[in-house]
């Protein structure tokens, strides 16, 4: 979750003059890892690969475990990793005696998967949400969405650190440090942020330290962290993946989403894990509109004929990003989209407070209902023992930041309240009747393209974040999907490109994303460069 009501946007030096291209790779680190074997392999590589025995799941677990200690251990120390599964070989060998008798579950048998630390799994792994008032909790069973994954026969490899409490703590938080896990870099450049809150999964994507992650988000938790490790990642429909066995904060805007190097694993993933779930309200609305295969949308030459709408108010006073913009354009228009520039959502820059205000209230409702099932000996049962527990580790929980989101949410009352109830009503009706659906409806559009953040920035644990813009609000507050998709690069840091539209679009997104990747091969590896070139 991204502070923008109380953090100003920073501007970028310059942009690369092409989407199409990266300019020279930033100076390499020292501590450059080697490369792998499974640098930038597909789920679909790796499915082929465990088919016609060129690795097995054991030989699979053994390479991702030695690369995540090589890289975010020894090497460049990314730190995107928080724990391990003590279990994963174990498991490795269970899922290499299922396919030996030809019980296979699918194209994601046997392939390792990272999870972010706020998502509940039921094994000998914590959960944490990256606090130390949490370090001792095991969940008793997966979230939803992580028993949807083992079903279709992932293995669960660890879990990924974040931005602490999913980064809705203090207004002047560091993307990507928490008390448990430390600070995760930007495995571009080692002294540039991950941005957040899903940052773990964003950098261990990127760094190909698994197959693919599960991210979170609440607003920009999935997408910005994508965009500025330079990889895919979509943030559904609320309700599309349920969300019990998730540490909230609000329940009319998060949601778990998956973060990965392509397009394709995007669908291959999204395809597994939805579903309706009696415990989450919210997935009965997916009844009949979840797709069992979202591959299947996927089209080379999806662009040809798309009504884009170009929002140009994030990024239009910062000239260099409006000019990476414009090339972009250019792009959509030789795949032959049909472009209207501009399409600003006329409620632009409108839904921060109000949606600052159901958050307050929505978290401290969640996270009470979330905690209150946690052993009578945890050190926090109630949002009220958080803040307490915070206090009393003061130097372990708060060298950097301090709690001042918490404290603001404990004095909220119920959802009861005529000032939530208000905010909430706002926020429909500026996202979606007066913002998207009214932006949508006017143009004919399939979907509103932007950038979905500038750049990364410096890790500033004196000054917190120095944000660089983002679009990810009016989608987030709507509820509606979200794809981001690697676009290019500003001197060596990757800037990715948006495409968001009404509820349960998400064929037509991945089909437009889809086809974008194919027509500008964006995405590049990480050098794992100690900083970008002066």
């Amino acid at each position: 979750m991204k502070r923008r009501s109380f953090v100003a946007a920073v501007g970028a030096a310059a942009v690369h003059a092409s989407c199409r291209s990266a300019p020279d790779s930033p100076r390499a680190a020292s501590n450059t890892p080697t490369s792998s074997e499974l640098d930038e392999v597909s789920l679909a590589d790796i499915a082929t690969g465990l088919e016609n025995g060129k690795w097995t799941c054991s030989r699979l677990t053994e390479l991702y475990l030695a690369r995540i200690d090589a890289v975010d251990r020894k090497g460049p120390q990314l730190g995107s990793v928080i724990e391990v599964n003590p279990d994963a070989m174990a498991l490795a060998r269970q899922l290499d005696g299922e396919r030996k008798d030809n019980r296979v579950r699918g194209i994601l048998h046997g392939v390792p998967i990272l999870i972010k630390d706020n998502i509940d799994t039921g094994d000998r792994m914590r959960t944490t949400a990256g606090s130390l008032a949490l370090s001792e909790w095991r969940a008793p069973q997966d979230a939803f969405v992580v028993g949807r994954l083992r079903a279709a026969g992932a293995l669960i490899l660890g879990k990924t650190n974040l931005s602490e409490w999913a980064n809705f703590r203090s207004t002047h938080s560091t993307n990507g440090w928490s008390a448990r896990g430390g600070q995760t870099r930007n495995p571009y450049a080692l002294d540039h942020n991950p941005s957040g809150s899903s940052s773990g999964s964003g950098a261990a994507v990127a760094a190909s330290l698994c197959a693919a992650a599960l991210g979170s988000e609440t607003d920009g938790s999935v997408t910005s962290p994508s965009s500025i490790n330079g990889i895919a990642g979509l943030k559904p429909t609320v309700g599309l993946l349920s969300r019990s066995g998730i540490i909230p904060i609000s329940a009319s805007q998060d949601t778990a989403g998956p973060m990965c190097r392509t397009v394709r694993d995007i669908a291959i993933l999204l395809s597994a894990m939805t579903g309706v779930d009696t415990e989450d309200a919210a997935t009965a609305g997916s009844q009949g509109k979840a797709a069992p295969d979202y591959t299947r949308f996927l089209d080379p030459h999806g662009l040809r004929g798309a009504r884009l709408g170009i929002a140009r108010k994030f990024f239009e006073s910062n000239a260099p990003l409006d000019r990476f913009l414009n090339a972009c354009v250019d792009v959509l228009k030789k795949a032959g989209a049909e472009v209207i520039d501009p399409a600003d959502l006329p409620t632009h820059s409108q839904m921060d407070a109000p949606e600052m205000e159901v958050l307050h209230y929505e978290f401290k409702d969640g996270l009470n209902r979330y905690l209150a099932r946690l052993p009578a000996s945890s050190p926090a049962r109630s949002l009220t023992g958080l803040i307490a527990f915070n206090d009393r580790n003061r130097e372990l929980e708060m060298p950097f930041f301090e709690q001042e989101l918490l404290v603001r949410t404990e004095a909220k009352g119920p959802l009861s309240e005529a000032k939530y109830v208000k905010a909430r009503a706002d926020c429909l009706r500026l996202s979606r009747r007066e913002g998207i659906d009214a932006v949508m409806a006017r143009h004919k559009l399939d979907a509103i393209v932007t950038l979905t953040s500038g750049p990364a920035w410096f890790i500033d644990h004196v000054n917190g974040d120095s944000y660089t813009g983002g679009c990810t609000t009016p989608a987030a507050v709507a509820g509606y999907p979200h794809i981001t998709v690697p676009a290019g690069f500003y001197r060596g840091l990757p800037v990715g490109l948006s495409f968001f539209g009404p509820a349960w679009s998400e064929p037509a997104l991945l089909k437009l994303a889809f086809a974008w990747e194919r027509e500008t091969g964006a995405r590049r590896k990480p050098a794992f460069a100690a900083s970008v070139p002066d």
